[in-house]
């Protein structure tokens, strides 16, 4: 019965994968559908990614928390490459279980065998409690908690609670934000037997980095567990706006220059470096680490910079008060033409109350040159209580970029927005200058 119970889930399995590839490549023939496979297989066979993923030799790792989990994933896929490990991953930034799928289609064969040694998966944080339900993780890479889309988690205890809920179903190690007590809370329900690692900024220079503060990633009216000893511990030591150094344990991998500027992609280079360190042990290389991490390329809008006819145009991804915050410390205070697109799309975020958390006094200076998106006029109206001056309001995506581009041709500018604002501008990006589409890693 065992037997038959086994060729039974085999065929099934087999069937999922045949119909999502199938989907797949009518997907791509139309140009898009980057989840619509993994959805066709799900339904085929539920349990789909248990018998894909499950059994990998060096596990299946997670990485999630409201920011940073993009960048912090292509980073950590990057590190374990540079170790000749083939790593599994999801860099279409399609976060959920049906992503992950679709992403998998593509190199997986007919009976389910993947070609990798491990899997780094980018999973959003009520998703990643339904994957862990089919494939329980190997290790964890928590982030941070930040009030991002309310309207869905309601709370942020709520996320918290998921997060913490992630971490009580992984099996072999976390590795958790020592500077967030949300996240740091999570070392009270793990296994027996599953090791933590820590990562933050060194506390010798948190007081040089005011963007830290305000961004309010230290929970200060919690208790934050200090790391026991034997735990590793990676800390950030800021250079410059760019360069870092990463200790481990007190020794250092680095100096090393990023491609994408700021805090944000700073802290999440040490992430990424102490996961790797968590994963590899004694096969862990720095000098291979800190090469890895220099050759990493900004992810779509997330500090990426675009050739628009011989000047720099920078995209910057905003979703909440920190990351937003942390965006206009990084760039905000630069003399550049500026727009900022603002969605309250499902993906964004109904609610952009948050705003009014931000403080826009960094651009008053130059003022903005255009605001765009569904949420044009609130995002101009909130820029007025801050003294910004607004050019212009222009609602339509494609309108405003057009106008946006034709501002002082020849100089550099900056976007700000949203998710669903930054995938249309990305796309219509891509088709004027020849860009890579989303989800396609010309360096991959």
């Amino acid at each position: 019965m065992r037997g038959h119970d086994y060729s039974v889930a085999v065929i099934r399995t087999s069937l999922a994968l045949a119909a999502g590839k199938a989907v797949r490549g009518l997907s791509r023939l139309r140009g898009g559908g980057s989840a619509l496979p993994g959805l066709v297989a799900e339904k085929v066979d539920p349990a789909v990614l248990r018998h894909t993923l499950a059994g990998l030799p060096e596990g299946v790792v997670v990485v999630s928390g409201t920011n940073g989990k993009t960048t912090t994933t292509k980073m950590l896929v990057a590190l374990l490459k540079a170790h000749g490990l083939r790593v599994f991953t999801n860099p279409t930034g399609s976060n959920f279980t049906r992503g992950v799928i679709s992403s998998m289609l593509g190199e997986v064969s007919v009976r389910g065998r993947l070609a990798a040694d491990c899997a780094v998966l980018e999973l959003d944080e009520a998703h990643a409690l339904r994957f862990a339900e089919q494939v329980p993780p190997t290790h964890t890479l928590l982030l941070n908690v930040a009030r991002d889309q309310l309207d869905r988690f309601a709370e942020i205890d709520h996320t918290a609670r998921l997060l913490t809920r992630l971490a009580e179903q992984t099996t072999d190690g976390v590795v958790l934000n020592a500077d967030d007590s949300y996240i740091a809370g999570a070392r009270s329900v793990l296994a027996p037997g599953v090791r933590v690692s820590w990562f933050g900024v060194d506390p010798a220079i948190a007081h040089r980095l005011p963007e830290l503060q305000e961004a309010d990633v230290r929970a200060a009216d919690l208790d934050v567990p200090a790391p026991a000893p034997g735990e590793l511990t990676g800390l950030l030591d800021v250079v410059d706006d760019r360069s870092l150094v990463v200790r481990l344990d007190g020794s250092p991998v680095g100096p090393l220059r990023l491609r994408q500027r700021g805090l944000a992609a700073m802290i999440n280079a040490t992430a990424a470096v102490t996961t790797a360190r968590a994963l590899l042990g004694e096969r862990f290389d720095p000098v291979a680490a800190a090469r890895a991490l220099e050759a990493v390329n900004p992810p779509f809008g997330r500090g990426e910079v675009i050739d628009v006819d011989g000047a720099p145009l920078e995209l910057v991804l905003v979703k909440n008060p920190a990351g937003f915050t942390v965006a206009l410390g990084t760039y905000g205070s630069e003399p550049v033409t500026t727009m900022i697109a603002i969605n309250d799309n499902y993906a964004d975020g109904r609610d952009v109350s948050w705003l009014y958390d931000v403080s826009f006094d960094s651009l008053a200076g130059r003022g903005v040159a255009l605001t765009s998106g569904v949420r044009a006029y609130d995002m101009a109206l909130r820029l007025q209580y801050d003294g910004v001056a607004v050019d212009r309001v222009l609602p339509d995506l494609d309108e405003a970029l057009e106008a946006f581009l034709a501002v002082e041709p020849g100089s550099p500018r900056r976007i700000f927005s949203t998710y669903t604002a930054m995938m249309h501008l990305r796309r219509r990006l891509a088709a004027r200058y020849g860009l890579a589409r989303f989800g396609e890693d010309p360096a991959a």
